[in-house]
């Protein structure tokens, strides 16, 4: 059981998951702690200027009690202006000495203000603002410090501080605030993603077993996704690769059982016939010859079917090797006449030639195999007394050649498998044959950039039209 969570971990689900919940609390996170820096920033820049206001106020205020020197009335300021927790108002000499203060019975402790943040600065002509520590507290507290200047003259300095408490308490509440709303956000967000999640892993993982599916031998089968995105788009594109292999394995399952049947059958007349001459026939001289004929020719047969399948083979794994060259087209179908010259006169039939005078380029031999195999369909279909019309002409970049026989042509309903494997007119078109002809032909034109059609009319004869790249 140890690998079960290190799938669950893996998973697309768990990842996407991940993923998303990783997105949203680093975008929200960013977020809250941006909003919460600009407060507190917007804050104490808002405090700092309101501060600055005051102490100038007061500062003036003080400046124009000292040159009357009227110390009574600067304490009376301090303690207008100065609360005893929250805001303390100092004001020193020019020597640094104290001589005001919003808080005199805690500041009385004091023995060196020169220490404290800011008055120095101040008492050299200096503005300084800041965060420090209370003088005889442990609370932060914004200061500012300030020169007392009358026409020139530096009359002392003023130091005013305000605690920051109160803000902090406040600034704590909208912490937990943005907080909880964050938390909040993530476990919405978690939702979301979890559906988000699921609705993209779910089908995902149906196509994966799918795929697995098929991968056993299962083929045929339908995948079901109502997805209008790529996803759905995949799901079309498996379900016709399962519906191809499902083809592809049918035409496998019937290509095995038709070269059994074909190899069993000559082997079977073979060894009927030796047993026959075993069992006494050889005596008879008459007998003997025509047995040992049967037996040449289903040797033959045999050795041509293997051929055939050999041939086919290589064509469909596209290791032929093919010896291209520029070849005359009327000379190439010429030579495949003459070949069959002597079956078409046996059967009675004749040749109707008329092709251009075009150059194609490719394997010659191959191409003859090809035309040959097309003939010898022709001449099989083909009734007595009638002829076979060959033409070839230029369309376009491309050699038409067409083959039209006068015998009875091919059903509508075997149209579309002519060029099958193993598919024999005994279905279509009486006569003999494996089947593997067209087959060979198609191929072979097609390794050659080429391709070929066929169409009839029941009882009409068949036409059959090879397109092939010119040179």
């Amino acid at each position: 059981m140890g690998w079960l969570p290190k799938i669950k971990w893996n998973s697309i689900h768990t990842k996407l998951l991940a993923t998303y919940l990783l997105l949203t609390t680093l975008g929200t996170s960013l977020m809250a702690g941006y909003i919460l820096w600009s407060f507190y920033a917007y804050f104490m820049k808002a405090r700092q200027a309101e501060m600055h206001n005051w102490s100038t106020a007061i500062a003036e205020s003080v400046a124009d009690s000292l040159e009357e020197n009227k110390r009574e009335r600067v304490e009376l300021l301090m303690q207008r202006y100065g609360a005893a927790e929250t805001i303390t108002i100092r004001v020193f000499n020019s020597k640094g000495q104290l001589i005001a203060t919003s808080n005199p019975q805690q500041d009385r402790q004091v023995k060196n203000w020169l220490a404290v943040p800011g008055v120095s600065a101040a008492l050299e002509k200096r503005e300084v603002q800041g965060l420090a520590k209370g003088v005889l507290s442990n609370d932060d507290r914004l200061f500012i410090a300030q020169p007392i200047v009358r026409n020139g003259q530096l009359l002392g300095a003023l130091r005013m501080s305000i605690t920051l408490q109160q803000f902090q308490r406040q600034f704590a509440i909208v912490i937990w605030t943005v907080l909880g709303t964050l938390v909040f956000t993530i476990l919405l967000c978690t939702l979301i993603s979890e559906w988000l999640a699921r609705s993209l892993s779910r089908p995902i993982q149906t196509m994966k077993n799918f795929a697995i599916r098929l991968g056993s031998g299962h083929f045929g089968d339908k995948l079901h996704i109502r997805q209008s995105n790529e996803l759905d788009q995949l799901a079309l594109e498996l379900n016709r690769m399962s519906e191809r292999l499902a083809s592809l394995d049918q035409e496998r399952r019937a290509f095995l059982a038709n070269v059994s049947h074909e190899l069993r059958t000559p082997i079977s007349n073979v060894l009927v016939t030796v047993e026959a001459l075993r069992g006494g026939a050889a005596s008879d001289p008459a007998v003997r010859d025509r047995f040992f004929q049967n037996v040449e020719d289903e040797t033959k047969r045999l050795s041509r079917l293997i051929g055939d399948l050999l041939d086919l083979g290589r064509l469909e794994a596209g290791v032929t090797h093919l010896e291209k060259q520029n070849i005359p087209l009327a000379s190439l179908i010429s030579r495949a006449v003459r070949a069959v010259e002597t079956r078409m006169q046996n059967s009675q039939i004749s040749a109707h030639v008329n092709v251009a005078d075009l150059q194609v380029q490719g394997d010659s031999e191959r191409l003859l195999q090809a035309f040959l195999n097309l003939l010898d369909n022709a001449i099989k279909h083909s009734t007595p007394n009638s002829r076979i019309f060959i033409t070839g002409y230029k369309q376009d970049k491309q050699a038409v050649v067409t083959i039209r026989d006068q015998g009875q042509g091919i059903k509508d309903s075997d149209l579309p498998r002519i060029f099958e494997q193993f598919y024999t007119g005994d279905r279509s078109r009486k006569g003999r044959g494996v089947g593997l002809g067209l087959a060979i032909a198609k191929r072979i034109i097609e390794a050659h950039g080429g391709s070929i059609t066929a169409n009839s009319k029941f009882g009409e004869g068949a036409t059959f039209t090879i397109y092939l790249p010119l040179q």
